[in-house]
C-alpha cells in the first residue's frame, strides 16, 4: 500500500488554525451562504482508493475435446449444463465404422499385454536362456576341438602316423606288385583279372597317402581363417547366452518390459481415439456433435470448462500497476446483471508488461470463487480494484481544497464568514480527501467555489484571531 502524503502547516497555516478555533470557541456554528456560494460538508466515513479496468470472463480452465478417429458417432450420453468428472466417457464412435488400423491396435493390445504379461511372471525365458547356454557351450566346445585338432602336429599321435608310414609303404609294394603282374600278363583274361588288382592297389595308395599327409601336414590360410572365425563366433554366442541368463535371474529384461510397455501405450492411444473422455472435473459448456453424425480427425465434439471458478483479466496502465498486490478487494459489474454487484479477489499481477501502440499495460487476474450462476464465460465486467481504504475518518471534498504554495487549506463558511483553514490531508480518491490534521469537525460546511478574494483569516500578512470584520 502507497505512503500517504502528508501536508505539512506551515506556521502561519497553525497561527490561521489556532483563530478558527478561538472562534469557533465563543460561538455557536451554525452555516449560512449567499446564493451564488457552492457548499459541501466535512463528513465522517471510509475511504477507497480503486483502479478501474473492464475484461471478459473466463473459465481457469478448460478445453475443446476433439475427435482423433472417423468413424460415425455411436453415443452421446451427455447435455449442456452437465458436471462430468476426470476420465468419464462423453462420447464413443461406432467400432463397426473404424479403419482397420484402429481394429488391429485391439490386437496388438492384446499381444502386448500378454508379452509384457509373459515377461514379468513367466519361467520360459530363463529356461530357455539356460538352454541357449548350454546349446552354446557345446558348439564352442565342437569349434574348439575342430581348430586344435586341425593344427600341424596335433593331428595323430606318433604310433598313428608311424602306422600310417607303412601302410603307405606297403601300398606302394602292392602297386608296384600288380604293376608287375600286369605287364607280364597273357592273354585278354590275364590281363583284364592284372589290371583291376592295379586299380585297386593304386586306390589303396593314394588313400594311405592322403592319410599320412593329413596327419602330418596343416591348414590352409584361409582353412585356419575359417576355423578362427569359428571358434571366436561359437565364444561371443556363448558370452551373450551368458550375459542373458545372468540379466534374467535378476528379474525380466527391463528393455524387453519397456518395449512392451511402449507397445501397450500405443494401442491404448490409438484405441483411445474412438472416444471422447473428460481430462477434469467440469462442466458442459457446448455440444458439436450428435450420435449418427460422421465425423473426421479432427472434428470438435464437447467442450468443457471448469466453473467453480471464474477469472477475469484486464489490463491495468503502468502508472497504475505497482499499487496492486495479490489479495486485493475487487467488485465487478456486468451489464448482464446490472443491479448486482460481484465480489473477486487480485489472483495474479503479471511481471511483463505489454505493449500496444506505445502504451504499456500490465495483465491483472482477478478470480472470484464459487461464482454465482449469473456469472458465464465470456461476459463483459467491469471491475474495481479497491487498492487502500481507511475507515471512520474525516472526509471533504476535493473541490474544496486549495493549495497556496506547499500548504493545503479549505474554507469553511462560520457565522456567516468564510475563513480559510490549513489542512493536512492524507489518502485521496477522486472526488474525497482524507483529513488528518486541520482542526475541522464533522458538519462543518465548506465553500466549494471559494476564490483567492474570499474572505479569510489569513490576508495582507495579517492574522484574524476574532471574528472577521469588514
Amino acid at each position: 500500500m502507497k505512503k500517504r502524503r502528508i501536508l505539512t502547516f506551515s506556521l502561519v497555516g497553525l497561527l490561521a488554525l489556532a483563530g478558527f478555533l478561538v472562534i469557533r470557541g465563543g460561538a455557536a456554528a451554525r452555516s449560512t451562504a449567499a446564493d451564488d456560494i457552492d457548499l459541501g460538508l466535512v463528513e465522517r466515513g471510509a475511504l477507497e482508493v480503486t483502479i478501474n479496468a473492464a475484461g471478459t470472463l473466463a473459465s481457469p480452465q478448460s478445453a475443446a475435446l476433439s475427435w482423433e478417429a472417423a468413424g460415425v458417432v455411436a453415443s452421446l450420453p451427455v447435455e449442456v449444463g452437465d458436471s462430468v468428472h476426470a476420465g468419464q466417457v462423453l462420447s464413443e464412435l461406432d467400432p463397426s465404422t473404424l479403419d482397420a488400423g484402429v481394429i488391429q491396435a485391439a490386437a496388438d493390445l492384446a499381444r502386448a499385454e500378454r508379452d509384457r504379461e509373459e515377461l514379468l511372471n513367466s519361467n520360459l525365458p530363463l529356461a530357455q536362456a539356460q538352454q541357449a547356454g548350454a546349446d552354446a557351450r557345446d558348439a564352442l566346445r565342437v569349434a574348439q576341438y575342430n581348430h586344435d585338432v586341425q593344427q600341424e602336429g596335433r593331428r595323430a599321435t606318433a604310433e598313428a602316423i608311424e602306422l600310417a608310414k607303412a601302410n603307405l609303404l606297403l601300398a606302394e609294394d602292392r602297386v608296384e606288385e600288380a604293376e608287375d603282374a600286369y605287364n607280364g600278363a597273357r592273354g585278354d583274361l590275364a590281363r583284364a583279372n592284372t589290371l583291376t588288382r592295379l586299380a585297386a592297389a593304386k586306390a589303396d595308395y593314394r588313400s594311405a597317402l592322403a592319410t599320412y599327409n593329413w596327419y602330418t601336414g596343416h591348414p590352409t590360410d584361409l582353412q585356419q581363417a575359417m576355423l578362427e572365425a569359428d571358434l571366436a563366433v561359437s565364444q561371443a554366442t556363448l558370452e551373450d547366452a551368458e550375459r542373458a541368463y545372468e540379466r534374467l535371474l535378476n528379474g525380466p529384461d527391463a528393455v524387453e518390459v519397456a518395449a512392451a510397455e511402449a507397445r501397450i501405450a500405443k494401442a491404448k492411444a490409438t484405441l483411445a481415439a474412438v472416444r471422447i473422455t473428460a481430462p477434469f472435473d467440469a462442466t458442459v459448456v457446448s455440444i458439436s456433435v450428435r450420435p449418427g453424425d460422421v465425423v473426421e480427425d479432427g472434428t470438435v465434439a464437447v467442450t468443457l470448462a471448469n466453473l467453480q471458478t471464474l477469472e477475469v483479466e484486464v489490463d491495468v496502465s503502468e502508472v497504475d500497476v505497482n499499487q496492486i498486490a495479490v489479495g486485493q478487494e475487487a467488485r465487478l459489474t456486468l451489464d448482464a446483471a446490472p443491479d448486482r454487484t460481484f465480489s473477486g479477489v487480485v489472483s495474479q499481477v503479471t511481471l511483463a508488461g505489454e505493449v500496444s501502440q506505445g502504451v504499456v499495460t500490465f495483465p491483472v487476474t482477478v478470480e472470484i470463487a464459487d461464482p454465482d450462476p449469473a456469472l458465464k464465460p465470456g461476459m463483459t465486467a467491469a471491475v474495481t480494484i479497491v487498492t487502500e481504504r481507511v475507515e471512520n475518518v474525516l472526509l471533504v471534498p476535493n473541490r474544496a481544497v486549495q493549495a497556496q504554495s506547499e500548504q493545503r487549506t479549505v474554507v469553511v463558511m462560520f457565522e456567516g464568514q468564510q475563513i480559510s483553514v490549513p489542512v493536512t490531508l492524507g489518502l485521496s480518491n477522486e472526488s474525497m480527501s482524507e483529513v488528518l490534521e486541520g482542526g475541522l469537525q464533522e458538519g462543518d460546511s465548506l465553500v466549494l467555489n471559494a476564490t483567492a478574494a474570499s474572505a479569510s483569516l489569513v490576508q495582507g500578512g495579517r492574522t484574524f484571531f476574532g471574528p472577521l470584520g469588514p
